[in-house]
């Protein structure tokens, strides 16, 4: 079953977008600790980190992990200071994008937690049992996956393929590479290993009518429409939040799958020359404050977290009204330096050991120093330190 959505009108903002860069009334907080860094080249695996996710350990909360995507060099585990404790390699020819956590799997006799991730070399999930036994994760995909969108082998090489993650209980969304297309996928235990079924899936809009009546679409490559990466799904609300990087933050209701936009990205109807350059003098007005792209979404108890990548910064909403409450940013601090261009997030409110609040772990694009060398990882915030609760 496939949803069309029509194009959309969206009203115009209050008034021209903010310059990029860290704006006076955001808070600035650091991070407690770190991870080791990834090194995107030959001598790094071509590590690249991406997307964290968060396991809680359902009795013993200082084994608990932080699980991390770094694509071609495959999936990375920390404990809670920040150590690698496990590194899984991808399969041949894949590159894992994002991870999402499923808790209480039905497993055949047993009842499991998962981390699930999108390997887009493949176009395929693949799972991993998180055994509590050992705190590490163990390979439980059935032997031949099924493709997630592509027909066959020759389209999974065009590289239009998984790329974003949600999940919550057997429901896993999904979005396609350089498409505005969203798959909803049901995971299922099959002889002791899982795999999944799409069921449906949905078309965001590309193009868009502004209230001046003419039509704006995001500058790109020929042939990439613009997609989505950053996704979460609010369980209270049964709503998917979707990430579109040049677009902006959708609401989504998973029942209806109506949709409305929480907050446009600042470039938002700015008209651009052939070679995408954004012609700000002409800026008419109708973006928000993410810079995009915009990024990774996560949910701690009543707020929703989102990256604004474009200028390094984070907005907090209300998450039942979504009504802007604050912003931040990572800066440098004595334990580890400061979050920049950020992709993927992930929050708890759990007690941890260090955290008693809660733990948000951000994905840094631009760890430093890097020696010269292209350097990625992941930063540990005490959620008390943003001073919302």
């Amino acid at each position: 079953m496939i949803l069309a959505v029509t194009t959309a009108a969206l009203p115009a903002a209050a008034g021209p977008a903010q310059a990029a860069g860290k704006q006076p009334g955001d808070r600035l907080v650091t991070a407690r600790a770190e991870t080791p860094a990834l090194f995107d080249d030959e001598a790094g695996g071509d590590a690249d980190a991406d997307d964290p996710a968060i396991w809680v350990h359902p009795r013993d909360r200082a084994r608990s992990l932080v699980i991390g995507t770094a694509k071609n060099g495959g999936l990375r585990v920390y404990d809670l200071a920040g150590r690698e404790v496990q590194a899984i390699a991808t399969p041949a020819d894949g590159r894992f994008n994002n991870v999402d956590i499923v808790t209480g799997f039905r497993l055949g006799k047993l009842t499991t937690d998962l981390a699930v991730v999108t390997d887009r070399g493949r176009d395929q999930l693949r799972f991993y049992r998180i055994n509590p036994a050992t705190s590490r994760l163990e390979d439980v995909t059935v032997a031949d996956p099924p493709l997630l969108f592509s027909a066959d082998q020759a389209e999974v090489e065009e590289q239009a393929t998984g790329y974003g993650l949600a999940t919550h209980g057997d429901l896993a969304v999904v979005s396609r590479r350089h498409t505005t297309r969203l798959g909803f996928f049901r995971l299922r235990a099959s002889g002791g290993k899982v795999t999944y079924a799409r069921r449906e899936t949905l078309d965001l809009p590309k193009s868009f009518r502004l209230p001046n009546g003419t039509t704006w679409q995001p500058c790109g490559d020929e042939g990439e429409d613009p997609q989505v990466e950053g996704m979460v799904i609010d369980t209270r609300a049964n709503v998917l939040y979707a990430s579109q990087e040049d677009v902006g933050l959708w609401r989504i209701d998973l029942r209806t799958k109506l949709r409305s936009i929480v907050e446009r990205v600042a470039e938002y109807g700015v008209p651009f020359s052939a070679d995408c350059t954004l012609d700000t003098e002409h800026d008419p007005g109708y973006g928000g404050r993410i810079h995009a792209d915009v990024e990774g979404a996560t949910i701690y108890e009543d707020y929703l977290l989102v990256s604004s990548q474009g200028d390094s910064r984070f907005f907090v909403y209300d998450r039942r009204t979504n009504r802007p409450l604050s912003s931040f940013a990572v800066v440098d601090g004595p334990a580890a330096d400061g979050v920049q261009h950020s992709d993927g997030a992930a929050a708890t409110s759990a007690r941890l050991p260090g955290y008693p609040k809660g733990l948000l772990v951000l994905h840094d694009g631009e760890n430093t120093p890097d020696g010269g060398r292209v350097s990625t990882g992941f930063k540990f915030v005490d959620w008390r330190a943003l001073g919302l609760r």
